[in-house]
């Protein structure tokens, strides 16, 4: 094997760990049966790196032009140009072939530039007597038959600019979808390599320290990973999202630390903390339902692992899925509190209220229904209650039968001065003033 058939193996190798080759084989050759139109994935040198020969094959043009070595170099130096014009860009680019033949490349651009996907094979115009004859000059010196090239040329299919702008948009579309699965892999791989570092180090650390502690400070490490785990489960329970996170980490320091050559007693540890983590979500307020669902998948995703890589940035990914379905769901029960308490308000605002009325009748503690309702309304409760009165106290001073005094005593407050001073500050004018400009 020479050194370029190596090169095009490395970088095939390369993209093949960011996404699968099944994956790569079928969206090319998607594309190619649904348009008619081949498609092949070649570097940024030009050399083919994934071809769909066994899903469409080359017009027959084209076969004849690379029957001749001469040939498919030529056909490869264009596909380089097109690479770094389409790279230089960042959008698909539609270029005329050595050989004359309008293709287009959409580019796919990595940490490392692949290369592109090249397609076409097609005309846009009547082949005429002019660019048959461009066409022999341009095959001139190629051990082919010219006539049959030419005959060929003029069979070749007419796209429409409009058609051939299409096709090439879509095929950036499946350039996309290459380059996203492969950014995806990408970002994995990176945390996976700062996690690691973070924790071969802390690792290494925790080995000095228990070799310079010796053996009864040992034990006392290894029970404060059980205190750790009650930690982990008080954070889980208040929703303490980073803190939790990194409490994790030094949990999996400790497991990695005794079980690094045994992926089946990590796997298992790992799996008590989902307990652990899962019961301390429904502690927490979540639902024991969803939550059981999230076990059963994260138990199926655990059997699946096979690297303690892997498993360190899944279980990092398991806790945060906790999280924020913990969170989600809290949201979501403290938006219904806080519609509950202002139901109860409006209800009953005619009567003394007080924070722990409120509070007890949507069942939580009167410091906590205050924070979520502010969080959630952006007024107090009690500035809230004052707002429905005066609300309340507005449409009663329309009304001729109802006096400022008894408006007041109606609307919930106990003293009519007070009940002026409320209104005023809140409407801009007394309320004897509104009721007069009311009526």
């Amino acid at each position: 094997m020479n050194q370029g058939d190596q090169n095009q193996d490395k970088k095939l190798q390369w993209l093949e760990k960011l996404v699968d080759r099944n994956l790569l084989d079928k969206m090319l050759c998607s594309f190619s049966k649904s348009t008619g139109l081949k498609a092949i994935l070649v570097d940024n040198k030009g050399n083919t790196l994934i071809s769909t020969d066994h899903a469409i094959n080359d017009c027959n043009f084209c076969e004849m032009i690379k029957s001749d070595s001469n040939g498919a170099k030529k056909c490869q130096r264009s596909y380089a140009r097109a690479c770094t014009e389409a790279s230089k860009y960042g959008e698909p680019y539609i270029f005329r072939c050595h050989a004359g033949l309008i293709m287009w490349a959409a580019p796919i651009l990595l940490d490392e530039y692949v290369g592109s996907i090249i397609c076409g094979q097609v005309l846009m115009w009547e082949p005429e007597d002019y660019f048959l004859e461009e066409i022999e000059e341009m095959v001139r010196g190629l051990n082919i038959d010219v006539a049959a090239v030419k005959w060929s040329a003029a069979q070749l299919e007419i796209m429409s600019s409009d058609k051939v702008q299409a096709a090439a948009d879509l095929l950036f579309v499946v350039a996309n979808q290459i380059m996203q699965s492969g950014m995806t892999v990408l970002a994995q791989r990176r945390e996976i390599t700062a996690q690691q570092a973070r924790l071969a180090e802390e690792i290494q650390a925790r080995k000095r320290a228990e070799f310079a502690m010796g053996t009864i400070e040992s034990r006392i490490i290894s029970s404060n990973s059980l205190d750790k785990e009650q930690e982990l489960k008080s954070m889980v329970r208040n929703g303490e999202k980073q803190a939790t996170a990194q409490l994790l980490e030094k949990l999996l320091v400790d497991i990695i630390a005794k079980n690094s050559n045994h992926i089946g007693t990590l796997k298992t540890r790992i799996m008590e903390l989902v307990v652990i983590i899962s019961r301390a979500a429904v502690d927490g307020g979540a639902e024991l339902t969803e939550i059981l669902k999230l076990n059963a998948l994260f138990h199926q995703e655990l059997l699946e692992i096979t690297s303690p890589d892997e498993l360190c940035l899944w279980a990092k990914n398991m806790l945060e899925t906790f999280m924020n379905y913990l969170e989600t769901n809290k949201n979501q029960k403290n938006l219904l509190a806080i519609q509950k308490a202002a139901e109860y308000i409006r209800k009953n605002y005619r009567n003394k209220l007080t924070i722990d009325d409120i509070a007890q009748a949507v069942y939580l503690s009167p410091c906590y229904v205050s924070r979520i309702f502010k969080q959630g309304l952006g007024c107090t409760l009690m500035e809230y209650l004052t707002q429905v009165r005066v609300e309340e106290a507005k449409t009663m001073l329309k009304n001729p039968k109802y006096n400022v005094m008894q408006v007041a005593e109606e609307s919930g407050f106990e003293d009519p001065g007070y009940f002026t001073r409320v209104f005023k500050k809140l409407e801009g004018v007394t309320p004897s003033r509104f009721k007069q400009y009311a009526l």
